[in-house]
């Protein structure tokens, strides 16, 4: 088909091209690459796009349909680094990877008009949503420069961070005045008024959405995730990558506390596929320890599912789990975040535990020195989580350490199911000494004043911080030590502060997700003596059966 002299190129609403409406998408492409051409740039990469008129997630279909819009139009476009091969030779099933160019030839052909007039230079940087080669030979500083006042903001941002480490999620430190001790919502909302670019604006937005989610608010933390989405496709993020990346990561985890498995899986997997984010995966320290923990928690969570209907399943999934906290932790020092380690540290000793527990000791990460020694390695990595803890600020500690390592100690029981209280007194859980000896040479973790010498009390006085706003617990940590509370309480012959305890737990368990509340139902009917299960009886759960969770 001969090819028109001109092809004339409408760019203000509706676009089109040679008078034919024309999809935004595949005109911006050509627009852009025409740019390039002008620039001496001469390629357009699959980055320009992502974040301009793509999301990772749909680059290959918009790459797709602005060819077939290419063809339609009779102009032909190159791809590849070689800008020299003539496009009809090129390897189609390459295109999707770019970059994209246009043969002099064709550039020659380009008409870009605004009103039927030819587009000044200003305008077409407009359109595509960059600066005018005009302004910044005038000396005006790119949109991403660093300015005087951006040391305000990041040292805001990192008060919300470190707030959020110190567990002051949403309340502030009780009798803080003002002085800098603010929540971490707080701190990152002010953050936001202080942002100059879109980098900063989309930085605060993620950080708002993983704040949320740790918090177990996931519509809120959902509707930020969406609104970051708009953020880096409406303009071209710096750091878009990054911030794409770690958006999967937060939706997965999103994904994770709603105990949909298969979507948080799902989100990880594509990740790891996509060209763009699999390579920030590779390069990127806290992310790749972002992933491999969270994937290793799926794992570990599908493997205790299974494990009572295929051990052979169950077992390879137990060890990828394994394998995956080994890689987080490893990316945890790699990137110096002693906050990280702690975290997967735990994860990890609580897996090994599990595991054990449902018959899945002999895999070759726990079988080094026989069954028996997998309490103590346990403990010893929890021990070092903690131990971690006290070497940071000595204000990070969460309070999975001390809920895991009193599950463990309870667990070295065995009664049956609703005790009678004189029954359920006489069990011989560990006490903190016993576990400070199975820690060995991290015994040092357990220091006093965190670690008091009855259970009873290490649950008190962490729900102590909580009600006096000295901390703030996520809902699922809350729940697990009013949990532990009225378990060592009862223990100790102390049902009235058991059954206060019991209370306050029946009124928080709506806020966790279905799967979460029926382990604390069934523990409760389970491990309690019937004295407390008649006395304070917790919600029924729904007729549907629910798989067995163990958060």
């Amino acid at each position: 088909m001969p090819k028109p002299a001109l092809l004339s190129i409408e760019l203000t609403s509706p676009q089109s091209v040679n008078g034919r409406r024309a999809a935004f998408q595949s005109l911006w492409l050509l627009v852009r690459m025409q740019h390039a051409h002008d620039a001496g740039a001469g390629v357009v990469r699959l980055a320009d796009l992502r974040g301009e008129v793509s999301d990772a997630s749909t680059l290959r279909m918009v790459v797709s349909r602005a060819f077939r819009d290419f063809k339609a139009w009779n102009i032909e476009v190159g791809w590849g680094e070689d800008t020299q091969r003539e496009p009809r030779f090129l390897n189609a099933e390459r295109r999707s990877q770019g970059p994209f160019w246009l043969p002099a030839a064709e550039a020659k052909r380009v008409r870009v008009l605004v009103q039927g007039r030819a587009a000044t230079a200003a305008e077409v940087a407009s359109f595509l949503g960059l600066r005018s080669r005009k302004a910044q030979a005038a000396g005006s500083p790119p949109p991403d420069a660093v300015h005087l006042q951006d040391a305000a903001f990041w040292k805001q941002l990192v008060a919300s961070q470190q707030a959020a480490r110190q567990g002051r999620l949403m309340a502030p430190v009780a009798g803080g005045n003002g002085s800098g001790n603010g929540s971490a919502l707080e701190s990152i909302r002010l953050a936001g008024t202080l942002a100059a670019t879109d980098f900063q604006r989309a930085l605060v937005t993620l950080n708002e959405a993983m704040l949320w989610r740790r918090l177990g608010d996931n519509e809120q933390a959902r509707r930020r995730l969406q609104a970051l989405k708009k953020q880096r496709l409406a303009h071209h993020v710096a750091g878009n990558d990054y911030l794409g990346a770690m958006e999967c990561i937060v939706s997965a985890w999103c994904a994770y506390t709603a105990r949909d498995l298969p979507l948080a899986q799902s989100l990880l997997g594509g990740m790891a596929e996509d060209a763009a984010r699999g390579l920030v995966l590779r390069h990127h320290p806290d992310v790749r320890f972002e992933w491999c923990n969270l994937w290793a928690l799926v794992c570990r969570s599908r493997a205790l599912a299974l494990s009572a209907e295929d051990k052979p399943a169950a077992a390879a999934l137990a060890e990828e789990s394994l394998r995956r906290f080994g890689e987080a932790l490893a990316a945890a020092f790699e990137s110096h975040s002693f906050d990280a380690a702690q975290h997967v540290a735990a994860n990890m000793g609580m897996a090994a535990w599990l595991f054990d527990r449902v018959g899945l000791s002999d895999l070759p990460a726990l079988a080094h020195d026989g069954k028996a020694d997998t309490t103590r390695r346990a403990v010893q990595w929890i021990a070092f989580s903690e131990w971690l803890c006290g070497h940071t600020d000595g204000q990070g500690r969460s309070a999975w350490n001390a809920i895991y390592l009193m599950r463990i100690a309870r667990g070295h029981c065995r009664p049956e199911k609703q005790p009678a209280l004189a029954q359920f007194r006489a069990q011989k859980p560990l006490d903190p000494a016993a576990i400070s000896k199975l820690a060995g040479p991290l015994a040092d973790a357990f220091d006093a004043t965190n670690w008091p010498a009855r259970w009873v009390d290490v649950a008190q006085a962490r729900l102590a911080d909580h009600q006096a706003g000295r901390r703030r617990y996520p809902g699922l940590q809350h729940c697990s030590l009013l949990f532990e509370h009225a378990w060592y309480a009862a223990h100790a012959g102390d049902l009235k502060a058991a059954e206060q305890s019991l209370s306050l737990l029946r009124e928080a368990l709506p806020q966790l997700v279905p799967s979460d509340r029926a382990y604390f139902t069934e523990s409760w009917n389970d491990a309690l003596p019937a004295e407390l299960v008649l006395e304070a009886k917790p919600p029924r759960r729904p007729a549907a059966r629910r798989a067995k969770s163990t958060p």
